[in-house]
């Protein structure tokens, strides 16, 4: 009963030292290379932003119509 109860406490210790703060690059720290196609090589600030292809956005398209579907001739139940 005791260990259960260590080991809430540690998981609970645990989850609560995560940092809620924004990522700020390490003072005199080095940053990725340039790429090669670009003209001067990002800022941190830039590395941090996220770029539409890293995050798609959603698409939202509904049912608008309902249709029964058709027979499809190679749906076949399992053989036995």
């Amino acid at each position: 009963m005791t260990r259960r109860f260590a080991f809430v406490v540690a998981c609970l210790a645990l989850a609560a030292c995560g940092q809620k703060q924004n990522l700020k690059p390490p003072a005199n720290g080095v940053l990725p290379p340039k790429p090669a196609t670009a003209p001067a090589p990002p800022t941190a600030e830039q590395l941090l932003k996220h770029q539409p292809s890293e995050r798609p956005g959603r698409s939202d398209e509904l049912l608008t119509k309902s249709e029964p579907r058709q027979d499809d001739p190679f749906d076949q139940p399992p053989k036995k």
